[in-house]
């Protein structure tokens, strides 16, 4: 055979139609549909085949068809509008933030180690990455002065395949990154910028690129450069990827990385948000530079620091958590801690914590010591995660630690399908989009047609079906099934049969086979010839997730049982475009995790916004979101400890509810070939989850409680030479220094009844040991009879000394101090009352956040 070469010939984009490219490379597309229309109506088969990515398709779409469109006078009228709102967009300047926060300069810097944006640009592996994406959408919407740092992986996470026997097959495919949505990062010399960071003994040299998300960069660090050694060229290859060598060092780049890549950019800002530990180390890297360019100490360093930090954990299980051995610490930190004057056990001391009996840096733990403001995604995971780190603040009850929550929303004009938001602006009007939060507003989904909504879910579920077909012919095809088979996946799932969609990554907690305990009973119910019901699956598991992948096989086992074939579907390969798929086609969503294993979760809100209902257990975001009316709760508020009888109990529930409830509800059909209660209840779904459970929301709830704080703090530290940072420091370890001699004791004799209505005055002795009244507060912690915990009320001290038989008496020690309250009961009954002594001084962040206390 004679040889070939390859010629690849550029097509050039009209004048006309020019700035396509601009579009091409701002990733407000991938929540305009109107705008990715501009490339798919060039040409559909190509936009499918190269995956949705615009940048791919303007380098390969024919010159000729570039041509056609611009001379076509329909095309261009949508060039027109699509680049009308995009201008516009950029160049707002009545943002919610500016309007809100008028003459504010803040700068908040994100940190996350994924980011789930859209389809081409392939540095996500799952939920964080998904919320990150959201996140960022939403603080360009709304006008924030954001900018987002993460890591542009060469292979992202994994491309998934389905073999002939179930099992999930990793393939890793190289990110080209000229034709991703993304531009290198030049200096002023209009050179590549690239910085260098140290990781032990070595320098490592990372690239920056930047992706515009709307009105907002994000700034992508990638060592795979010729620079680099290959294998520090691979700590960007992997998201999640490789042993504990190569994760240590993907924080370090992505952590210390992240500030020197913000440096370098002369971008500063007032607040820092670590989006989950990963990138806890940027905390490290502040410190040392105020140590190095302020001349503070590492404590009054930390002062700094820590006022302008936000972390944000998203797990809510002890493993789920970074953890590193201690010599592994001592080999990339060692001549960090010499650097900012610490000893060994004072940096070990930031992040130690036994782990099966052997001590372990936890990164969690460090992100809790250098952050103010410190969030859980879900009200129940705020009390999980409180308890479960309840030792880093010993001595206070886990609900008063400094531990507060933000509930995870989505960004919704991401996630509604286009037929579904075109009929919003047809009955709600185009106002639907800016009131999107609010309540009320959303009443007015009782006001629109029924038969014309269900006509339109049905015809989003037709579209879902043609997806999954073709997905399941693919698979078929390429396992070399035979001819009958590949045809019939032509033909698999009925658009008027209801189809139940469960959709993520397939963690054992997830439990995605929980609905397969009892095969028998799952038999009867989707096999019913007058009710038929059909179950579609999708997920990925990590690699090294081997009981993952094991219900991976047997999922796709059952789905071949005769009884099952094409009842149940498994799709492989899943991602975002899957995902918005299924999240708006489904009738049903089912969630099955193992409570309170699921911190928040999202995808039952993306299925909200299209109309679906959720059938899920009560955890996570479900906990707050679920009404009783909108949707179907699997089990209840229970937590077990025999995790056989939970699967049971659960299953259960959830075959019952899918007997007794949902089936029936769905085929009640009426003269018009629908059911109305479902129809009722799908709207019901909508109106009290799309206005609650999105990234609007979320956005500005951490504007609220934790940016503007954390801004305003940070900023109080600076003058004078860091004055309150040092001042702050320094009565901290005085603290610390005298605590052990702090101690509180009851006066010779104190009333333990009284009538309703009165008050009694309650004394206690405190022992200050060297500090002074005014480095502590006394209080008063209350519980009435129904186990409430009342406000706390504070003692005043009265005198320097002790009490006895009523009258005051002279210390007999110095640093006694007698305190006094008023309790006014708000009812008969009985009453817990402790008193306890903690820290105070007026500058600190959190009144809990030395985790000191003693109670009487």
């Amino acid at each position: 055979m004679p040889k070939t070469m390859e010629l690849f010939v550029q097509p050039i984009v009209p004048q006309r139609i020019i700035r396509l490219s601009e579009i091409a490379y701002n990733l407000w597309f991938s929540w305009n549909p109107d705008a990715l229309m501009l490339f798919s109506s060039i040409d559909s088969k190509l936009w499918e085949k190269i995956g949705h990515n615009p940048v791919k398709f303007l380098k390969e779409v024919s010159q000729h068809k570039l041509e056609k469109a611009s001379n076509d006078r329909t095309y261009l009228m949508e060039y027109n509008k699509v680049m009308a709102a995009f201008d516009h967009y950029l160049s707002e300047t009545t943002t919610w933030y500016d309007h809100r926060f008028e003459g504010r300069d803040e700068i908040i810097a994100y940190f996350s180690a994924e980011y789930g944006i859209h389809e081409s640009l392939g540095i996500y592996s799952g939920g964080l990455g998904i919320l990150s994406g959201d996140h960022c959408k939403a603080a360009s919407d709304l006008g924030l002065p954001f900018v987002a740092i993460g890591f542009l992986y060469r292979h992202g996470y994994f491309s998934q395949k389905i073999n002939a026997h179930g099992n999930q097959i990793v393939e890793y495919i190289d990110n080209v990154f000229e034709e991703m949505p993304i531009l290198r990062v030049n200096n002023k010399d209009n050179e590549p910028l690239t910085i260098t960071v140290n990781i032990a003994d070595r320098k490592v040299f990372v690239n920056i690129w930047e992706a515009r998300i709307g009105r907002i960069p994000l700034y992508l660090l990638d060592a795979d450069t010729l620079l680099n050694d290959e294998k520090d060229r691979l700590i960007t290859y992997q998201l999640y990827g490789g042993n504990l060598d190569m994760r240590i060092c993907q924080e370090i780049v992505l952590g210390m990385g992240g500030v020197q890549a913000l440096r370098a950019l002369d971008i500063k800002p007032t607040v820092w948000h670590m989006n989950e530990g990963h990138s806890v180390f940027m905390g490290l890297e502040r410190i040392r530079n105020q140590v190095k360019n302020n001349g503070l100490n590492f404590h009054e360093a930390l002062e700094v620091v820590r006022a302008k930090t936000v972390f944000t954990t998203h797990t809510p299980v002890p493993a789920g958590h970074d953890a590193f051995p201690l010599e592994m610490m001592d080999h990339y930190f060692h001549q960090y801690y010499t650097d900012v004057g610490l000893s060994r056990d004072e940096f070990m001391g930031l992040g130690v914590e036994n782990e099966n009996g052997k001590k372990v840096f936890n990164l969690t733990c460090l992100a809790f010591k250098i952050a103010y403001c410190t969030n859980a995604v879900s009200l129940l995971h705020g009390q999980i995660t409180s308890k479960l780190w309840e030792q880093l603040w010993p001595g206070i009850p886990a609900e008063e630690n400094p531990i507060i929550y933000i509930t995870n929303g989505i960004h919704t004009f991401t996630w509604i399908t286009p037929p579904m938001a075109d009929f919003f602006d047809q009955y709600l009007g185009q106002e639907w989009r800016s009131n999107l939060s609010k309540p009320e507003f959303w009443q007015k989904i009782y006001d629109t047609p029924d038969d014309i909504y269900w006509g339109v879910r049905q015809d989003i579920k037709r579209k879902m079906i043609e997806v999954i077909r073709a997905n399941l012919k693919n698979q078929r095809i390429r396992n070399m099934s035979s001819t009958t088979e590949i045809r019939e996946a032509e033909h698999v799932l009925s658009p008027e049969a209801l189809t139940i969609g469960f959709a993520r990554r397939f963690a054992t907690y997830k439990r995605a086979n929980l609905i397969f305990k009892d095969l028998e009973r799952l038999k009867r119910i989707v096999n019913n010839p007058n009710r038929p019901v059909q179950i579609v699956f999708a997920g990925k598991s990590h690699p090294a997730d081997h009981p993952g992948q094991d219900i991976i096989r047997q999922i796709y086992n059952i789905s071949q049982m005769p009884e099952f074939r094409h009842r149940i579907v498994l799709l492989e390969d899943y991602n975002i475009n899957i995902a918005r798929c299924l999240v708006s086609g489904v009738d049903v969503w089912l969630n099955t995790p193992r409570r309170p294993y699921e911190a928040s979760g999202t995808s039952g809100q993306k299925v909200a916004v299209n109309g679906g209902i959720n059938l899920s257990i009560l955890d996570g975001w479900w906990a707050e979101g679920y009404k009783e009316k909108n949707g179907w709760a699997i089990g209840d508020e229970r937590d077990y400890n025999d995790h056989a009888r939970q699967d049971t109990d659960d299953s259960n529930s959830l075959y019952s509810l899918l007997e007794e409830e949902i089936i029936p509800l769905y085929y009640q059909k009426g003269e018009r070939g629908y059911s109305p209660g479902w129809v009722k209840m799908s709207k019901e779904s909508i109106k009290t989850i799309v206005p609650i459970f999105n990234t609007d929301r979320m956005v500005r709830e951490y504007m609220r409680k934790c940016y503007i704080k954390a801004s305003d703090s940070g900023k109080r530290r600076l003058p004078d030479n860091h004055f309150i940072a040092k001042e702050l420091a320094a009565w901290k370890k005085n603290i610390i220094r005298n605590w052990g001699a702090v101690g509180l004791s009851m006066p010779d004799s104190h009333d333990s009844q009284m009538v309703f209505g009165n008050s009694s005055l309650i004394e206690v002795v405190a022992n200050l040991g060297g500090l002074g009244p005014g480095d502590v507060a006394v209080e008063l912690y209350v519980k009435d009879n129904e186990g409430i915990v009342l406000p706390s009320l504070t003692m005043t001290v009265v005198h320097e000394g002790r009490v006895a038989e009523g009258r005051m008496k002279t210390a007999q020690a110095t640093g006694e101090y007698c305190y006094q309250a008023k309790f006014h009961p708000h009812d008969s009954g009985r009453y817990a009352i402790s008193i306890r002594i903690i820290p105070y001084h007026p500058e600190l962040l959190h009144k809990h956040e030395m985790g000191l206390c003693k109670w009487l």
